[in-house]
């Protein structure tokens, strides 16, 4: 199978995303190819009037693969805006594709809605899942590791190369999701885990920094004090324990403690701190030992091989479409 996915760089990549990663590295070990690539142009969508964020983080976010256990041997690791042909797939698409659909996804709809500190009324914010549609299937990916907000991306993906194969010629797999084990992690207020909403937990930090943002983390609203019994589904720091909790008796310990007000919520934070902590610090430790140069030159040597695969499918959807010229 050939899998597809990227991140956008929109900043520090945070603990959401390393759950993300780590499943990348999972599928990394099963799959014949692999793409996972720095989205500097979805960035753009809601980060145009600040590029200087959107070029500091792009290198940052390959240190980042590489620390979590990507591997260049294994994985093609690039960068979007490195090559083109995205871009003229895109164009191609957006002949193809729906205006009225597009405003019908649920996330476009969701972060209208819910960001009022960023301009999202530019048509790049609108074609995000064109865009989205041709970094997938210029690599004829089969396989898109998504979360579960990614869903309807990616039957929008599914759609528009359903559309292109029977208007022009079958060229394009109808890709399918691979859902992460780990749900989805909320953000330390319970919201979604955004940089936008000020939430989030970033991964290159130290165990300072994490008490600091996991101690006063709101829990189940029903343990106003220390003896009210809780439920732990009701709680965010749960669903942190779901992700870096990896013993059965210390889930154990937190459902029996939290249910029956046995434990207090701060005794449940500690235990997560330090699953976190011992989860967190080998790559801790990569990222101190990985320069952005390092970065840099696997993404030179990765751009490379995407290009050519890039390329080869492009003369394919020209001739197709006979653009041939």
């Amino acid at each position: 199978m050939t899998v597809v996915s990227g991140m956008r760089a929109t900043g520090k990549l945070h603990i959401g995303n390393f759950v993300t990663l780590e499943n990348w590295v999972e599928i990394q070990n099963k799959s014949n190819e692999n793409f996972f690539f720095v989205a500097d142009w979805h960035a753009l969508t809601s980060h145009y009037d600040t590029p200087e964020i959107i070029e500091t983080s792009t290198l940052d976010i390959i240190r980042h693969y590489i620390a979590v256990g990507l591997d260049p041997e294994k994985s093609v690791l690039f960068i979007q805006s490195a090559i083109k042909e995205h871009a003229e797939l895109y164009l191609l698409f957006g002949m193809i594709s729906s205006v009225s659909r597009l405003e019908r996804i649920p996330t476009y709809k969701e972060q209208i809605n819910n960001i009022s500190n960023k301009d999202l009324t530019n048509l790049g914010f609108l074609g995000y899942p064109v865009l989205q549609a041709a970094d997938i299937l210029i690599y004829k990916g089969d396989r898109v590791p998504v979360g579960e907000d990614q869903i309807y991306h990616l039957e929008f993906t599914r759609d528009i190369a359903r559309k292109f194969n029977m208007t022009y010629k079958e060229i394009f797999p109808e890709s399918q999701p691979i859902i992460s084990k780990v749900p989805k992690l909320p953000g330390t207020d319970g919201r979604k885990m955004s940089k936008s909403y000020g939430n989030i937990i970033n991964i290159e930090t130290n165990e300072k920094e994490l008490k600091e943002k996991i101690l006063p983390m709101m829990t189940d609203p029903a343990r106003k004090r220390r003896t009210d019994s809780g439920n732990p589904e009701k709680c965010p720091v749960w669903d942190y324990h779901k992700a870096f909790t990896p013993s059965q008796e210390e889930k154990d310990w937190v459902t029996k403690g939290c249910t029956t007000a046995g434990i207090g919520c701060i005794d449940c934070k500690k235990l997560l701190i330090k699953n976190m902590k011992k989860r967190l610090e080998p790559v801790w430790d990569k990222l101190a030992n990985t320069t952005l140069q390092d970065a840099k030159n696997i993404a030179l040597e990765g751009n490379e091989k995407a290009r050519k695969v890039a390329e080869q499918t492009m003369k394919e959807v020209r001739e197709a479409m006979h653009l041939k010229w």
